[in-house]
C-alpha cells in the first residue's frame, strides 16, 4: 500500500472495506439551473423536506455522526453550499472532528471574506468550471438570471482561491456544450491539483427533463479526453465509473446511492445513526478506488503559485 493509501486509511466493518470519503450535500437551493445536475433533490424538498436544508444542529449533528463512523475527508456540496449561513461552523466542526475538509461552489458567492474566515478550517475549495464560453454556459444553465459568468471572472476566482492558499480543485461536467472545447491554456495556468472531468450523468427523478439535450456518447466523451489527455491533473470519470462509487447524504441527512441510475435513500443518519444507515447502500470500494477516488487529500497547500492574471 503507497503512502496516500496510508494517509487515508479504510474502514474495515464486518469485513468489508468503508469507502473512507462521503460528500455531504447539505443544501438544495441553487442559484443556478445546469441541466445535467444529478443532485438536484426535488424529489427530497417534495416530499419530507420543504425548505431543502436541514436546520443548523441537525447538520452539525449528521457531521459528527459522519466523523464518529470513520469518514477521513468530508466534501460539502449541494444545489449551493454557499448559499447555507451557517456553512462555516459545518466546516469548522468537521475540522475539529479530525477531517479533511473541502467545499464544491459555483465560486459566485465566494467572497474574501468568506476565505479569510474559513482559511485555518476548510482545506480544498473545488470550482465547477464547466466552460469557459459565456454562450455555452448559458445553453448548459451554468448561469443566474439568465447571466453567465464572464470568462475572465474565472481567472480572477482561481487567482482568488490560491491566494489564501488553499488546495484547488477543478470540477468539468463534459457535455453537449462544452465536449469539443479546449480548455488546456485555462487549466494549464489555473494549475489545479485535481482536475475531476465528469461525463454528463443520467439520473431518474433528478435530471430527467433536461438530459437528453445535454448528454454525450462515450466517443464524445473521449474526443474531450483526447484533447486534454497531456495535463497531469486531470482525473476523468464516465458514467459507468460514477455509478455507485460516491458516498453521498442528501440535504435530508440521508446516505444514498446511484448505483442503479436513480437516488436510493436510506433511512436518516439522525434517527438511525450512520453505522445502520449505511448499511443499506450499495457502495463500491473498488469502483471508488479505480476511479482514483484515494489520493494525497490531507492538509493544506505548501505554496501555490498563482495564476498570471489579476
Amino acid at each position: 500500500m503507497n503512502k496516500s493509501n496510508d494517509r487515508c486509511s479504510t474502514i474495515h466493518e464486518n469485513n468489508k472495506q468503508l469507502i473512507p470519503s462521503v460528500n455531504f450535500h447539505l443544501w438544495e437551493p441553487c442559484n443556478m439551473r445546469c441541466k445535467f445536475c444529478f443532485a438536484s433533490f426535488q424529489d427530497v424538498k417534495k416530499s419530507i423536506l420543504p425548505k431543502g436544508h436541514l436546520s443548523r444542529e441537525n447538520s452539525i449533528e449528521v457531521i459528527r455522526q459522519l466523523a464518529n463512523h470513520g469518514f477521513k475527508k468530508i466534501t460539502f456540496a449541494g444545489g449551493e453550499p454557499t448559499l447555507c449561513p451557517w456553512l462555516s461552523e459545518l466546516i469548522s466542526e468537521a475540522k475539529g472532528l479530525g477531517m479533511t475538509t473541502m467545499l464544491v461552489t459555483n465560486g459566485s458567492m465566494l467572497t474574501n471574506q468568506f476565505l479569510e474566515d474559513n482559511k485555518d478550517y476548510l482545506d480544498w475549495i473545488a470550482l465547477s468550471i464547466d466552460s469557459l464560453s459565456e454562450n455555452s454556459n448559458v445553453l448548459i444553465g451554468r448561469c443566474i438570471n439568465g447571466n453567465s459568468v464572464p470568462r475572465e471572472n474565472y481567472y480572477k476566482l482561481v487567482h482568488k482561491v490560491k491566494k489564501y492558499n488553499y488546495r484547488l480543485k477543478i470540477n468539468s461536467v463534459i457535455n453537449k456544450y462544452n465536449y469539443s472545447e479546449d480548455m488546456l491554456d485555462f487549466i494549464t495556468e489555473a494549475d489545479p491539483e485535481r482536475w475531476k472531468v465528469i461525463q454528463a450523468l443520467p439520473i431518474k427523478g433528478q435530471n430527467d427533463k433536461a438530459i437528453e439535450e445535454v448528454s454525450i456518447t462515450e466517443d464524445e466523451f473521449s474526443i474531450f479526453l483526447e484533447k486534454h489527455k497531456d495535463l497531469k491533473s486531470m482525473v476523468s470519470e464516465s458514467n459507468d465509473e460514477m455509478r455507485g462509487s460516491y458516498v453521498m447524504v442528501d440535504p435530508a441527512g440521508r446516505f444514498f446511492d446511484n448505483s442503479q441510475g436513480e437516488h436510493v435513500y436510506s433511512e436518516s443518519i439522525l434517527t438511525n445513526g450512520a453505522r445502520s444507515a449505511i448499511e443499506e447502500m450499495n457502495y463500491s470500494f473498488t469502483k471508488f478506488e479505480n476511479r482514483g477516488g484515494i489520493y494525497d487529500w490531507e492538509g493544506k497547500s505548501q505554496e501555490n503559485n498563482l495564476p498570471s492574471r489579476t
